[in-house]
């Protein structure tokens, strides 16, 4: 995938986060709307969690479903307009709208069943612990897709079965694919997982626990292998997966007996994803050309573009390691 490619798949990712955090926003009061008071609690007096806390702010219920989804927007639009921000766009987007949802959970929570809002609930503090750890992790994980530059090429011709490498020059080459319908389907699937916690949060469903586990776990397990970035350097080949790049499989140029360019096809690898066969194992994104490793008898393959010129790089490395292997010290 090019950097523009890249950076609009970013884009558009970050906009349906920005789109169903919105829905939720609004969805999860009016789903529970005629268990609410006309008037919403929206501000406690005394501590998180504290049983003698009560309800000393409200607002009419209109206003207690726009002003998070205005706060949404404003932040949203702001990480739009200005660069600065906008380079930082997960970082800044991912945790804020965890925490404006799960805000929007517990206020629900709290006035749920309730004829009058001074007689709300206090907010549960182990609702407001979990909604603060989920954003730290939701921050973690912004900050690492922000952190992921452009996609980096060697510049040799392609085709070479091996690559000249210039005395006291170390070439890189990188390359990433990812498969739109794998990471939709783990979208839809997270989605499953992420309402059910949020109605869970707001009193609206039993043991949300059976919806999140299972759908959060497959979300997760569908993302991860989404996407990869394989990387060739002087150490080797490395295979990352998923957004974040993690987890990662490695291999010593040392270990490496060959390199090569393959096309291969779903049908041939037994489907999509991160697939094991007569073939050897094949990470499956899209058909056609893959880079394959053979090391200690088997073989690896990744479907990532301009495979030939990182077959031919790391043919090079591999050939330099057998001849002057202190080279790489």
């Amino acid at each position: 995938m090019s950097g523009s490619g890249k950076g609009k798949g970013k884009a558009l990712g970050l906009a349906g986060w920005v789109a169903g955090v919105g829905v939720v926003l609004v969805a999860l009061p009016l789903a529970a709307g005629a268990r609410l008071p006309d008037r919403m609690a929206t501000h406690w007096g005394g501590g998180v969690g504290d049983s003698g806390a009560t309800p000393d702010g409200s607002m009419p219920f209109a206003q207690s479903l726009a002003f998070p989804l205005a706060i949404w927007a404003v932040l949203a639009l702001g990480v739009a307009v200005f660069a600065v921000t906008r380079a930082r766009a997960a970082t800044a987007l991912l945790p804020s709208g965890v925490l404006l949802a799960g805000a929007q959970a517990s206020v629900v929570r709290a006035n749920l069943d309730h004829e009058d809002w001074r007689q709300a609930d206090p907010l549960d503090g182990r609702v407001l612990v979990a909604v603060l750890a989920a954003a730290v992790l939701a921050a973690f994980a912004g900050a690492m897709i922000d952190r992921r530059g452009p996609v980096a090429a060697v510049g040799p011709a392609a085709g070479a079965p091996v690559m000249d490498i210039p005395a006291g020059e170390r070439l890189v080459w990188l390359a990433r694919t990812s498969n739109p319908w794998l990471r939709l389907t783990a979208a839809a699937l997270g989605a499953v997982a992420a309402l059910a916690a949020v109605a869970g949060a707001g009193g609206l469903l039993g043991p949300a626990w059976q919806l999140v586990a299972p759908f959060g776990v497959a979300s997760v397990a569908v993302l991860a292998f989404s996407s990869v970035r394989a990387r060739v350097t002087a150490q080797g080949l490395e295979v990352g997966f998923g957004p974040l790049g993690w987890p990662v499989r490695r291999w010593a140029a040392a270990d490496i007996e060959s390199a090569r360019a393959e096309d291969r096809t779903p049908t041939q690898v037994g489907g999509w994803g991160y697939r094991l066969g007569g073939l050897g194992t094949t990470v499956m994104l899209r058909a056609g050309e893959c880079l394959v490793v053979r090391s200690r008898g088997k073989d690896f393959a990744v479907s990532v573009d301009d495979a030939a010129r990182g077959a031919a790089l790391l043919n090079s490395l591999v050939a330099g390691t057998r001849s002057t292997p202190q080279a790489l010290s």
